[in-house]
Formats: C-alpha cells, structure tokens, sequence
C-alpha cells in the first residue's frame, strides 16, 4: 500500500510481520509473552517501526475505560534536574503505550490551579515530587493511583515511594570533608519545608557528630543564587572561627556561596571548601568546578513510572533506593592552617 496517504493499521502490521492482527494487538500492548515467541513479538515490533503504526489509542481507551495518561507533578521547572525526571517517566511511558502531562507547581511550592476539570475523569494515575506534595491536594491527585518521589517511605500518601539515597550522598559528602582534614562545617540548607532537606540536615549533623573536635552552623536559604549569597556572606561575616567548609543543599546554592566568597576576598578551595548536591551544569560552569553528588534523574523518572505501572497492574515495585556518587572536583581541598 502506499504509506503515507492513509494512516497505517494493525492488519498492515500483521501482513508485514506475517502474523494474525490478534498477534499484533498481544504484542504492541505488551500482552505477548507466554502467548507468541520473543522472535515474533520482534518481528511485529520491527515491523510497526518501519511502517511508523500507532496504536489507535482513543478507540482502545473507550474498551478500556482509561485515557493512559499519567500526570507528573514536580517544583517549578527552575532546574534541569526535574526535566531529566520527565524525560525518564516519558521514556517508559511512551513503551508502555501511557503520554506523561508535566505539571510543574506555579510557586515551586504550594497548591497549585487544577489543570483539568476533573482530574479523576482524566488522568489513570499521578507521579509527584515531594516538594509539589501540596498541588497534589489541589488537584486531588491524592485520590487517584499515586507514585511519590523524594518522599518519607513511612509516611507517604503514595501507594509507593520511589528515592534516591541521599542519605549515603551526604556521608559520602561528610566523609570526604572529614577524611581531608576539615571540622567546622557550615551547612547551608534549603529552606524548604520537604523530608529529602530534612534527611539532608539529620544526616549530616549524625555524622559530623561521630567527630570529636568538630562544630556545625546550620543557616537556612531559599534556594536561589542571591538567597544563598546574602546568607552566605552573613554567616561568614560573623565573629569567631570561620567554618573551613560549607556544604551545601543544591549546586545552585553553592553558586551563590562562591558569589559569597569572592565578595569577602576569599578564595575556593584556598581557604573555604564548598560542596553541592546534584551534579547540575552549573557545577562544572562555575570555576573552580564544584564537589557535588551526582543524582540520576532520568534513572529517578523512569523508575518512578515503573513503579506506577506495577501499581496499576496490581504488582509490587521495585525495592530499594536509587545509589548516587559523590563527584569530586576542585572546590575541595583540606582547611589551610589555623
């Protein structure tokens, strides 16, 4: 037939691939194994590919009952992390034959405006940041099949959590610190009402803690450049021991620490270590490039969809936390004498 001029069906797919249009249906909806063979669920794979088939998703959905669409609700799209999320939720989901709707929460954090008129009618099932927990209620996500992300296991309002394991970011950040020879910390926190902030603090101050010798100031931030800079140039404006390290929440964070540094007429690693937390772009653009903790956010995204796919299917998902590394680089270097 002469592609192009009309859409291409399952019989085409079945032709091409010289198997039944039953075959083809088990195959593209993932119902195949057990019923035909790896070869062949490749062979109408391959041949689907060529002719550039799409299931015709709103006729199956009207059998179905279900609009295969999965809201993604995240912080306001200020950092490229979250967009690494979406683009490992929409891979899986694309396999799966589900569309992922980004919903980014308009201030970062708080309710947000309901972007459909029932979100219960439209949606099959909802991934959401901890830090957007509050739109969730907004939009009554809560009442639907529900993924959280960066989120208390015990507590969660999730049917599953899915986290990275920030807690062994931060020891492997404190013990870096440490093995170098540093024992007054600064932390620069996010001043973010989530659980992943509050494990950041909790960990840090147990394992700094287990040091003799050692002293922590914890001074809290908005998580912006300029926010992060007027904290950090008040802190270490102030009287006493300078702290010979600070550690920081966020790359962006420490991009407003070294704005703070250079205001003082100080110098990185010289004669402040800074580290971050996520391996953004701009802890390479920033000179010296930055000691951080590399995060995998589209691993984080296609596990997250993962995870809502066994819930909808009734399967349990995935154990475990997502492992994360700690990079180093140039910002860090041990204390300069006394």
């Amino acid at each position: 037939m002469a592609h192009g001029s009309t859409r291409p069906t399952s019989r085409d797919v079945a032709q091409a691939a010289g198997v039944s249009q039953a075959a083809v249906s088990l195959v593209l909806g993932e119902k195949w194994r057990g019923r035909v063979s790896e070869a062949t669920a490749e062979r109408v794979r391959e041949a689907a590919r060529e002719l550039g088939y799409r299931p015709n998703l709103a006729a199956r959905n009207l059998r179905l009952g279900h609009t295969r669409t999965v809201l993604l609700v995240v912080p306001a799209l200020t950092t490229e992390f979250f967009a690494g999320v979406y683009t490992g939720a929409a891979r899986v989901a694309a396999h799966h034959g589900f569309g992922v709707v980004l919903y980014p929460s308009p201030e970062g954090i708080g309710p947000a405006r309901d972007p459909f008129a029932s979100a219960q009618a439209a949606l099959d099932g909802v991934i959401a940041s901890s830090m957007a927990a509050d739109a969730l209620t907004a939009i009554r996500g809560d009442q639907l099949p529900l993924v959280m992300l960066d989120s208390d296991p015990d507590g969660s309002l999730g049917a599953a959590t899915v986290n990275l394991d920030i807690t062994d970011g931060v020891r492997q950040v404190a013990d870096h610190l440490l093995r170098i020879g540093h024992r007054r910390f600064l932390h620069l926190a996010a001043d973010v009402p989530s659980w992943t902030f509050d494990v950041r603090a909790r960990e840090l101050a147990a394992r700094i803690g287990e040091v003799p010798g050692t002293s922590l100031l914890t001074v809290r931030a908005p998580i912006s450049i300029d926010g992060a800079r007027t904290a950090a140039e008040t802190a270490l404006s102030a009287k006493g021991p300078r702290p010979t390290a600070i550690v920081c929440d966020d790359d962006k964070l420490a991009a407003g620490v070294y704005k703070a540094v250079r205001r003082l007429g100080l110098r990185i690693p010289d004669d402040i270590s800074v580290t971050g937390l996520d391996d953004l772009a701009i802890a390479t653009a920033i000179d010296p490039e930055l000691t951080t903790v590399r995060l995998d956010a589209e691993l984080f995204g296609e596990r997250g969809m993962q995870a809502l796919l066994a819930v909808l299917e009734g399967r349990e998902p995935k154990a475990g936390d997502i492992p994360v590394e700690l990079v180093v680089r140039g910002s860090t270097a041990p204390p300069s004498a006394p």
